[in-house]
């Protein structure tokens, strides 16, 4: 065992749709194209992961009132959406969700391996994640299946209040009993989930290649020229230091390194 003593960050906490598992963050955006389809409505990939990041919910809404899809809606139902046709969308995305949740719950290459190692240096894994309850249910004991299991896992509808404010990180506070805020390290790859960190006063560390921000699957990200490899990957570093990442890298794999080396920094 790790020698412990002089380790500064006592926990960290993982988003999970291109943070741990489902490489790309494919299934959210699948679930939402699929879902604006069943009302008529093709959306790109790109505004289907706008808002990615945001509880589900507020995601839908999110989408509605991007311009060309709300228009888009007026025409087809006969009036501007409100509240009631965000919940009447969120009632048929649920069953969607959970239907392709459970095929993309499989851990990221690395990812596994990567928690074990903070483990071993005595952090305590936390998450936070925009799906809900009823999603996570079905996809927690498949990631246990595959060796990811969490300290705790907090849904984006257990709260009153979620991403992009710092509740669901406050609840991970208290499940872990970890602080001051600065020791728990916040890691996701969406914007919402960087704010969260940020307004915990975490560390925030971005995951750029494998996460939403450059949004293909292993294959096709390994298919591409080292150059297209760098746009890519310099497109998604960018949104997450712009929405305040303190860090960026690759995969959740590169993450005991990055640890390793801050904390030498501070010894």
């Amino acid at each position: 065992m790790t020698n412990t003593s002089n380790r500064f960050y006592k926990a960290a906490v993982f988003d999970w749709a291109g943070t741990i598992i489902d490489y790309g963050s494919l299934a959210p955006t699948a679930v939402f194209t699929r879902l604006f389809e069943t009302i008529g409505i093709d959306v790109t990939d790109a505004e289907a992961r706008g808002p990615m990041g945001l509880p589900k919910r507020n995601h839908i809404a999110a989408m509605l009132e991007m311009p060309r899809i709300r228009d888009a809606y007026i025409r087809i139902t006969g009036h501007e959406p409100g509240d009631d046709d965000v919940s009447t969308l969120y009632a048929a995305f649920l069953p969607l969700n959970l239907e392709v949740a459970t095929d993309y719950a499989n851990p990221i290459p690395g990812a596994v391996e990567a928690v074990a190692a903070l483990r071993q240096r005595g952090l305590k894994i936390g998450s936070t994640t925009g799906y809900g309850r009823q999603v996570m249910e079905a996809v927690i004991p498949i990631a246990a299946r595959h060796g990811y299991s969490p300290d705790n896992v907090v849904c984006g509808d257990d709260l009153a209040e979620s991403r992009p404010g710092p509740v669901m990180m406050y609840r991970c506070f208290a499940d872990l009993a970890v602080y001051p805020p600065e020791a728990v390290i916040k890691v996701d790859d969406t914007p919402p989930g960087i704010a969260e960190g940020k307004a915990a006063g975490c560390l925030t560390v971005g995951i750029s290649v494998t996460g939403n921000g450059v949004g293909l699957t292993e294959d096709e990200w390994h298919a591409l020229s080292p150059a297209d490899q760098q746009q890519h990957r310099q497109a998604a570093e960018k949104i997450l230091l712009d929405a305040g990442a303190d860090h960026v890298i690759d995969s959740v794999a590169d993450l005991p390194d990055l640890i390793d080396r801050l904390e030498s920094l501070m010894n």
